[in-house]
């Protein structure tokens, strides 16, 4: 019923930022929680980033903290993964995905609470 599509995606050069956008449409909530995965060819899909819809809080895997930015737009009903610094290892096909419940912190690393997904964006970072 919710859709999630996604832009933004595309080829950078080796620390240089890209922003990532995914569009909520649909049936909609205030309580969803939304994440940002990632998937490389022959990988498993890692979590990136997630954020909690109604109260904004944010929360990073190691391996972006620091780099990485996810906000919302609640006019827009919008989620954004904003990448600096990027480095050839973040080369991958990422996906936004949602749910429409606050998921507990344990949880959002992984892919089977979400219910729904995007189509996914390439990133490709140039070395």
């Amino acid at each position: 019923q919710v859709q999630l599509v996604e832009s933004g995606g595309g080829l950078v050069q080796a620390g240089g930022s890209l922003r990532l956008s995914c569009a909520v449409s649909g049936r909609t909530f205030s309580s969803y929680t939304m994440a940002w995965f990632r998937q490389a060819p022959g990988k498993e899909r890692e979590f990136v980033a997630a954020i909690w819809w109604s109260s904004g809080r944010t929360y990073y895997a190691d391996s972006v903290k620091g780099r990485s930015t996810i906000s919302r737009d609640n006019a827009k009903n919008t989620v954004y993964l904003q990448m600096n610094s990027l480095e050839p290892e973040d080369t991958a096909v990422y996906y936004c995905a949602a749910t429409n419940r606050p998921l507990p912190l344990r949880v959002v690393l992984t892919t089977t609470p979400f219910d729904y997904w995007g189509q996914g964006t390439q990133v490709t970072v140039s070395s």
